[in-house]
């Protein structure tokens, strides 16, 4: 399904993570003790997020003859009282979407491969080489 790489050379919190031809940086922010050099774990995550929902909304659109015009999406995360972690998603699109096409939209965003995995969680295994 999918497969990344990452590699820490050095003491400092940045790391070089690759995933086929593609490569990006993640580190901490200065306050917690990194350099700012990439996005930071939680972000990524919700960068993964808004990637799956970005494609999945403009494949259905698409699809459905829609014009999205620009589409973007702003995703923030939170803890609940119980320390759960909530992410909230805002959709916007330029393009002239009636307010039954949104309601279609929010109901496809809420079953994206992203969100529905993200939801049900994922049996993670480690091993030592």
């Amino acid at each position: 399904m999918a497969q990344v790489h990452i590699v820490s050379e050095g003491v400092d919190h940045a790391h070089r993570i690759t995933s086929g031809r593609h490569m990006l940086t993640a580190d901490e922010p200065a306050a917690l003790g990194g350099q700012d050099a990439g996005m930071a774990p939680f972000d990524l995550y919700l960068a993964s997020l808004a990637a799956c929902t970005a494609i999945t909304l403009r494949m259905y659109a698409a699809k459905k003859g829609w014009d999205l015009g620009q589409f973007s999406a702003d995703l923030a995360s939170s803890r609940d009282t119980d320390g759960r972690l909530q992410v909230h998603r805002t959709l916007h699109a330029t393009g002239p979407l009636d307010d039954a096409q949104w309601a279609r939209l929010l109901d496809v965003v809420e079953r994206t491969p992203g969100t529905l995995v993200m939801r049900e969680g994922a049996t993670i295994t480690s091993a030592r080489d």
